[in-house]
Order: C-alpha cells, then sequence, then structure tokens
C-alpha cells in the first residue's frame, strides 16, 4: 500500500503508484506498456498498439452521452532518468521511491515522473472510474517522447476516431496551453588528437556540481548554471596561464535537461598548481556572486587523480575549449506575438569525450521554424572554425495557437465556473507532442492542460498535491461538458 493512496482524488494517485513501481525511462517503456495493456483487457476495454508502440484505449461513452464529440486524452508513457550523483539507482530495474513532502509529492533523489505520470495516471483513472461522465473516449499513450518524440512521429492518421484531443503533459494549474514550441536536435562532432603529458605535470579533476538544472524548455528562461558552458569558461580563460592540459571532459546526461553536474580531467605543472587552487577558488567566489539567487548549492572541486591517458594537443584543445566556451546557451530571443514567452533558445546539454572524439549535443527550441533554422546555421558556422562536423535531427513541429479553438474555449469557461477566476491561455517553450499530431489529424481540436509540476527533468521534479485535484476537476468537468457532435 503506498503511502500516496491517502491522497485524493485516489483512483488517480493509486494508478500513479502503480506507474512509479513500474520502471519506464525512455526506450525502457515495455512492462509499463504490457502493464497497462494487461490492465485495460481486465477490464474489458479495447486496446491496441501501432507499430511504433504507442497504446491505443477505448471506452464507450456513459448512457445518454452517445452524441457527444469524442475525446482521446493523450499522455506519453516514458520520464526523464536524472538522479543526484550520490543517489544509487538503476532506472532500468528500480522503482521511483515517492514519499510526500508537505504539500508536494517527491521522489528520494531522482526524477519522480510526474511529467507525464501524472497525466497517464488521470487518462487512466478516468477509464476506471465509472462516476465520470464522458462521450466516446480514447485515451492515447505514446512512445518515447522525452528523447526525440519517436510515438507522435510514427502515429498513423485514422487510427484515432476522436473530434478533440486533451493533452496532458502541462505543468502549471490554471494556464492552458494552446501552442508550443518545436525543436531539432544538433550534434557538433569534433575529432581529437593526442600526445603523452609531460613528465612533471599532475593530473586533477576539476567538477561543477549542485546546480539545480531542470526542464530545457520550461526553464530556460530561468538563467540557470550550465555546468557545461562553466566549465569551458574556466578552462578557456586559464589553459594558457596554466599550461593546462585537458585530458577528459564529461558534463550533462540529456538533451533536453539543463545540466547540473560536469567534470573534467586536467594536467598542469607541479609548479601551477597552487596557482590552479587559487584560480579554482576566485572562481568559485565569482559563480556564487553571479548566481547568488539561482544557484545557492553550486560547489567547485578540484581534487588529485591519477590517469594514464593522453591530452588533447595543444591545436586540438584550443579549438574544442574556444567551440564550446563560445557555443551560445539559453534565450535568444523572446517572442514578440506571445508576451513573457521565449521564442527561440537552445541547451548545451551533453558533452561526451572518447579517445578520438568529443560530442556536444544541443536542443534547439522555437516557437517559428525560422528561429530554429537560425541557431542551426549559428552553430554550423561555429562548428567550420573549429574543424567539427555536425549533424541537425529529428525536427519537429511547434503547435501553432488557434484563437478560436472551441475546446480551448470550453476549457476556459469551465476553469472559471469551477475555481472563479480566468485561467491564463498560454504558448509554452517546450516541446507538447500536439505539434506533430497536427499533420496526421489536421482537422482534430487540440488543447493541453495539467497540474503543478515543479524541477521536471530533475531530481527536485515535485507535484503539487492540491493542484492534482483541481486538475482532476477541471478535466472530468471538461468531459461532462463536451458539446454534442454535430
Amino acid at each position: 500500500m503506498s503511502e500516496l493512496s491517502t491522497l485524493s482524488p485516489q483512483p488517480l494517485w493509486d494508478i500513479f503508484a502503480q506507474i512509479c513501481s513500474i520502471p519506464h525511462p525512455s526506450y525502457h517503456e515495455e512492462a509499463l506498456a504490457s502493464h497497462i495493456i494487461e490492465w485495460a483487457k481486465s477490464k474489458n476495454f479495447h486496446v491496441e498498439r501501432d507499430e511504433v508502440g504507442n497504446i491505443l484505449i477505448r471506452k464507450p461513452a456513459t448512457k445518454g452521452m452517445e452524441n457527444r464529440q469524442s475525446v482521446v486524452l493523450q499522455a506519453h508513457l516514458d520520464m526523464v532518468p536524472q538522479k543526484n550523483n550520490d543517489t544509487q539507482h538503476d532506472f532500468t530495474k528500480d522503482p521511483i521511491r515517492t514519499y510526500i513532502d508537505g504539500d508536494w509529492v517527491t521522489a528520494e533523489g531522482t526524477t519522480l515522473g510526474a511529467d507525464n505520470g501524472i497525466g497517464m495516471a488521470s487518462a487512466l483513472a478516468v477509464l476506471a472510474d465509472e462516476s465520470v461522465k464522458h462521450g466516446p473516449l480514447e485515451v492515447l499513450l505514446t512512445m518515447t517522447e522525452e528523447s526525440g518524440m519517436d510515438g507522435a512521429f510514427g502515429l498513423r492518421s485514422g487510427w484515432l476516431q476522436a473530434d478533440v484531443l486533451i493533452n496532458t503533459d502541462s505543468e502549471e494549474e490554471g494556464e492552458i496551453y494552446m501552442g508550443c514550441a518545436g525543436g531539432i536536435n544538433f550534434v557538433s562532432t569534433l575529432p581529437l588528437s593526442r600526445e603523452t603529458l609531460p613528465v612533471d605535470y599532475q593530473t586533477l579533476q576539476l567538477t561543477i556540481k549542485g546546480l539545480k538544472g531542470g526542464h530545457s524548455g520550461g526553464d530556460i528562461h530561468l538563467g540557470l548554471g550550465n555546468a557545461n558552458k562553466l566549465l569551458a569558461r574556466f578552462l578557456a580563460a586559464h589553459s594558457d596561464e596554466l599550461n593546462l592540459k585537458l585530458i577528459d571532459f564529461q558534463g550533462g546526461t540529456l538533451r533536453n535537461a539543463i545540466p547540473r553536474e560536469g567534470s573534467t580531467v586536467i594536467a598542469v605543472p607541479a609548479t601551477q598548481l597552487e596557482k590552479l587552487h587559487q584560480l579554482k577558488d576566485d572562481y568559485l567566489d565569482t559563480l556564487k556572486n553571479e548566481y547568488a539567487v539561482v544557484e545557492a548549492n553550486l560547489i567547485v572541486l578540484l581534487d588529485e587523480i591519477e590517469t594514464s591517458s593522453q591530452a588533447l594537443t595543444t591545436d586540438c584543445q584550443t579549438r574544442f575549449l574556444s567551440m564550446l566556451n563560445t557555443m551560445p546557451n539559453g534565450v535568444i530571443r523572446m517572442s514578440d506575438v506571445a508576451e513573457g514567452v521565449v521564442e527561440t533558445s537552445l541547451n548545451v546539454g551533453v558533452v561526451t569525450m572518447e579517445e578520438g572524439k568529443v560530442e556536444i549535443i544541443c536542443l534547439i527550441r522555437s516557437l517559428i521554424d525560422s528561429g530554429k533554422a537560425y541557431v542551426v546555421d549559428m552553430l554550423s558556422s561555429l562548428a567550420k572554425l573549429a574543424d567539427a562536423e555536425t549533424v541537425a535531427s529529428g525536427n519537429y513541429p511547434g503547435w501553432q495557437p488557434d484563437a478560436n479553438s472551441p475546446v480551448m474555449h470550453l476549457v476556459r469557461e469551465t476553469y472559471q465556473q469551477l475555481f472563479d477566476k480566468i485561467p491564463n491561455i498560454m504558448v509554452i517553450h517546450a516541446g507538447l507532442e500536439c505539434g506533430l499530431f497536427k499533420k496526421p489529424y489536421p482537422d482534430m481540436d487540440m488543447v493541453s492542460i495539467g497540474p503543478t509540476i515543479r524541477g521536471a527533468h530533475s531530481p527536485d521534479e515535485k507535484v503539487h498535491i492540491k493542484s492534482v485535484g483541481q486538475y482532476w476537476q477541471l478535466l472530468t468537468a471538461i468531459l461532462k461538458a463536451i458539446p454534442v457532435k454535430e
């Protein structure tokens, strides 16, 4: 019996607890998918899967509501696997350890998976709860959204029967989303040449950790520290004066998560050790001053280690550090149309160095296609200067806002009736699958809602308990109010 069973609405929280007990990071959703399919069959719902693994469940309308517009509730099956460095957890084998922390539900040292587990649980709870009134109903659960939107890309036309789609992947109660950013992955690969270290050099590990991290779309405007960029800044600034040699660089784990930690292996002449330590301390002071408000827990560590690896050659090191240090990161441009919303951004998400190459993986987001193209061109030009190779892939469209959307107006009116306040109609700088759904289903009316989630894509992820109850009230009231099909 989970502690979450004490919360309301109980069916939703019970299902969410079950979801958390079954590992389901991106590319490892099969155990959860199989569980849901067997659950649906046990309740005699129609259930099927498509070629890419998406799950579709159908439930007939509540008696007397057969003539309503049909609705599909949509969520994604996977979660982002992020953990604190000192947390022992295998996301492919271990359950998420949830607990109640005051007004929130969170997890022990890992992402919670409320993104999009709460949305998934709400859709399944609607199926399970006979007291919820609704017209013809479908539930669509998509594969591998967090690592490339594979399920949305593979969704075929003609499979869904619904007139209206309610996406459950938003993360702020009181906000109704009617548009989102598109995105594209960008990888820069630099071939490496190496040489043997001089005999009088001391090897050390330089680490930045304690950063908040977070969602590379929803949190990109907060000015959070990026471990990859902060490490590159220090190394580029002091390599020449220290005669520093770079041996290894590893930072970040996911393209869509702001890097919380990064580490490098470096070497300096023994005569420069004292100066290196002083520069490290000065840099920490600088960062604590610059990030005093948003990154109170950041730390910079310098530890002596032993390694047999060779260092980068001087030319190779200069090209790599110059490229990473000058690479733009964060907000590129704010929207002129949606006030207060980021138009274009990028996240320098992952740096992985091997013996013969280093890869820098970025995720570019924009509300407009030209914004993505601009950043791709900018990164391509930078790569040319460094003699690096580039690949742009996984381009997915944004979701164009429709001010005349009937379901958006219905959600707004329903929210106002329930809570006696006007919700915010928003465009989100994150990738929702709705933009991709519009290709096979161009006439489907779409909206996105959800409870309040903080720290998504980071081990600080938590979901606000009261907002889940409000979200459930809103969702079930919308289903009851869906109009008659003309």
